[in-house]
């Protein structure tokens, strides 16, 4: 596998390393298991843990999007 080194600041370093989830895991897996493509939102919630009232809210807007209809706007 080819590598390739960037610069990155103190606080990425530190947010990736963070995702780690043992000492093993590289920071290519860290980024790949992330940010390769789509998710779910329930996985995403999962992984943050207990956020009730970020749940309530993303229910609200849903729910608050669902009523409402699309309209043209020009310009």
């Amino acid at each position: 596998m080819t590598t390739r080194t960037i610069p990155i600041s103190d606080e990425a370093y530190n947010l990736l390393k963070g995702l780690k989830k043992t000492d093993m895991e590289s920071f290519s897996d860290v980024i790949i298991r992330n940010y390769s493509g789509k998710r779910k939102l329930s996985d995403v919630l999962n992984e943050i843990g207990n956020c009730n009232d970020l749940a309530d809210s993303i229910e609200k807007v849903s729910k608050e999007m669902r009523r409402e209809k699309m309209r043209e706007v020009k310009f």
